[in-house]
């Protein structure tokens, strides 16, 4: 089922048409580097291997990647939604004995399991397919997300990671995340304003999570300024509210 199918953008026409056009440009890099067969990254010591249809490792990864490793403490239950080549589940297992990692790419399901194992973490994590939380039981006391930036319908599995459909995944990711946390549970978000980050606000509003900025950056793409973020996402311990 789609939510939120009458989803209006919050950015105005110009915008949103950068917007588009930057995907454009970087899915039309992406499948060029794609034909070239598999990628392996070195990242924040460790070795991923990212096959052609699950989303590569970027330079602006390391602001999810380092939140993860300081904010994980031992004994927390971890999940990783959207975990594609296992990259957070992974940094994550450092620390964590309890790592759950989902993704609707079976492609990207298989590299998670690889990696996890070239990394000698596979006995802490479970990797499902799944669609945000189809796959999920229990409750954790972190969940990482780097959802699609884009609103548009994707056009195929690689396409899968960066674009979600008039953001329905996200919504319902927001929507139903209380339900998976445990009281004191926090969340790690990463999103830019290379999509409409003006939804994402409006979503964690109407949730009604606490936010903190725990990492960010800025770069400029064809004389616009575009800024990245890791939020740390809370829940409000004075007033819990229902899910």
């Amino acid at each position: 089922m789609t939510e939120r199918s009458d989803f209006t953008p919050t950015v105005d026409a110009d915008y949103a048409a950068r917007i588009r056009a930057w995907h454009e440009n970087a899915y039309r890099q992406a499948q060029a580097e794609a034909a070239d067969g598999p990628q392996t990254f070195s990242y924040l010591g460790r070795t991923l291997v990212v096959p052609p249809r699950v989303h590569p490792i970027n330079g602006t990864s390391h602001l999810l990647g380092e939140a993860v490793l300081a904010e994980v403490r031992p004994g927390d239950r971890v999940l990783d939604m959207g975990t594609g080549c296992g990259v957070n589940a992974i940094l994550a297992a450092a620390v964590s004995t309890d790592v759950l990692a989902v993704d609707v790419n079976p492609e990207a399901v298989a590299a998670a399991q690889a990696n996890a194992a070239r990394n000698g973490v596979a006995d802490r994590i479970q990797v499902r397919l799944g669609d945000v939380f189809s796959a999920v039981d229990g409750r954790f006391d972190l969940i990482v997300f780097d959802p699609p930036f884009r609103w548009f319908a994707p056009r195929d599995l690689l396409e899968m990671a960066s674009t979600d459909e008039n953001y329905a995944a996200m919504t319902r990711f927001f929507r139903q995340a209380r339900e998976h946390l445990t009281p004191t549970g926090r969340m790690l978000i990463f999103f830019g304003s290379s999509g409409d980050i003006g939804h994402l606000q409006n979503l964690i509003g109407e949730t009604g999570f606490d936010t903190e900025v725990v990492a960010s950056t800025d770069l400029v793409k064809d004389d616009w300024r575009v800024e990245y973020f890791t939020f740390r996402l809370t829940q409000p311990q004075s007033s819990p509210r229902g899910t």
